[in-house]
């Protein structure tokens, strides 16, 4: 059982082999406005959460250890408008992102979909709700 109090996600951390490549593709590419900027931490303020990006490797708190290159540690699915899914999808292309599954209606979930990966091969979804 569990000891409860848990009600809000407050914050997610990427862990960055390529930093800099990935702060500049969440800030040139997604148009994320940087909320916190340090050497070795940038947050990206979402709503309510903060997007937060750090190197790879020994910190303070813990050794988050090795990734296999082209190894995705987490997914990410950002909700946007209905019509945006196909201008996200043109602006990616445009921008260079490699796309993983253009945009995809998923009736099951009453969903449409676009699927890519960071700079750090983690996967990122567009989703809007229908």
């Amino acid at each position: 059982m569990s000891p409860g109090g848990i009600t809000h996600l407050d914050y997610t951390v990427i862990l960055c082999s390529h930093l800099e490549e990935t702060r500049a593709f969440y800030t040139g590419i997604m148009g994320f406005a940087v909320a916190e900027d340090r050497p070795n931490w940038v947050s990206f303020r979402l709503g309510a959460t903060l997007l937060t990006l750090r190197p790879r490797g020994t910190w303070s708190v813990c050794d988050d250890g090795p990734l296999p290159p082209g190894t995705a540690a987490v997914q990410l699915a950002f909700r946007v408008p209905l019509d945006a899914i196909d201008a996200w999808h043109n602006t990616l292309v445009e921008r260079g992102v490699p796309i993983l599954r253009p945009p995809t209606d998923l009736p099951h979930w009453r969903h449409r979909t676009l699927f890519f990966r960071d700079p750090e091969d983690n996967i990122l979804e567009l989703y809007a709700e229908y």
